[in-house]
């Protein structure tokens, strides 16, 4: 079976279906700063009527009772005291339930360990007191991992850095299915990149085909394998890109050579080639421009030296397989001298 078709066959881990973000009750705050003041005026206007609180200039009317008026000091009743209770409360319910919402910044709200829904608007609120508040940034986010070692499919460790921009799109199952989202999505990442790099080798010099630094599939399959991964914790992966891709440093040096060497080695077989070619182009347009059609020997010799003469400059050593190199200048010189002198004995 196909790597590829492992990779996309592969089932990401399950959660509860239940768990999924809901919107939690809450009320606007001017509700509950009205609500503040009406309790605080009604336990300042008990205090008021029974006398515990001191009366003020007296343009301002008298607001104690009867019986406070009379014994000229406080009066303290049952419904007084009970009411006042009752006031009490409901300023530090309303206190308690006060919530400040910041833009991008959202509050997942659980009881007793139980999901309760999350508050996505923004501004002073009123939630329940009772509920535990948990806050969640749901801004758009970039991670730049550490240098991460993975093998290409040849085997040859490598060694990438990554940058992904991710976001929280699901805040209950980002705070409920995982321990830490966080940890979660960067393991993830590195079982992600170990799995993918394995596909394809890293270069292309030695056979071809594709490679992990060719074009942009390296970056994509990140993106959708990580993305997938991703989504039972309530994350959204919007894009993984590789920032480095290289050889680990125990073997880069040889890689490199390696490289440095298959390179040189197409550049000659291009060389070659294009030096034939050339030659035979050669070859023709003398047949053509002499109107004689030269036989195989002839045509043989005139390409081999035609082939000295254009690869000889490009480094290529001249004596080419199955030529006798010409011999020295100064070895013809004696041996002609020589040969001389034996004609005229």
């Amino acid at each position: 079976m196909d790597t590829r078709a492992e990779i996309a066959a592969r089932r990401p881990p399950k959660v509860d279906p239940e768990l999924r973000e809901r919107p939690a009750f809450a009320l606007p705050g001017w509700i509950a700063l009205l609500a503040l003041l009406l309790s605080m005026a009604s336990v300042g206007l008990v205090l008021a009527r029974t006398g515990l609180v001191p009366r003020l200039a007296d343009p301002l009317p008298d607001l104690r009772g009867e019986a406070a008026r009379s014994v000229g000091g406080p009066v303290v009743t049952g419904w007084a005291l009970a009411a006042a209770t009752v006031g009490g409360m409901v300023c530090l319910v309303v206190l308690a339930g006060l919530l400040a919402n910041a833009g991008g910044e959202m509050r997942v709200l659980s009881r007793w360990g139980r999901y309760r829904g999350t508050v996505r608007r923004a501004g002073l609120l009123w939630v329940n007191p009772l509920v535990r508040r948990r806050r969640v940034d749901v801004r758009l986010r970039h991670w730049r991992s550490e240098p991460v070692q993975a093998t290409d499919r040849t085997g040859t460790p490598i060694v990438v850095r990554l940058l992904v921009v991710w976001r929280i799109k699901d805040t209950a199952r980002a705070v409920f299915a995982v321990r830490d989202h966080e940890d979660y999505l960067r393991e993830q990442i590195h079982a992600v990149l170990t799995r993918t790099a394995s596909i394809l080798p890293c270069d292309s010099n030695a056979a071809p085909g594709p490679a992990l630094r060719d074009g942009q599939w390296f970056a994509d399959e990140l993106t959708r394998a990580l993305a997938a991964e991703a989504a039972p914790a309530g994350l959204e992966v919007f894009s993984v890109q590789p920032l480095a891709l290289e050889y680990a440093p125990e073997v880069a040096e040889s890689m490199r050579r390696r490289r440095l060497a298959d390179l040189d080695a197409g550049l000659r077989t291009v060389l070659v080639d294009d030096a034939v070619e050339a030659a035979a182009l050669a070859v023709r347009r003398l047949e053509r421009a002499t109107t004689q059609e030269l036989d195989q020997a002839a045509r043989s010799a005139l390409m081999e030296q035609l082939l000295v003469a254009f690869v000889a400059p490009a480094g290529v050593p001249s004596a080419l397989p199955g030529t006798v190199p010409a011999p020295a200048a100064g070895h013809s010189a004696g041996h002609a001298a020589k040969k001389k002198e034996g004609n005229r004995a």
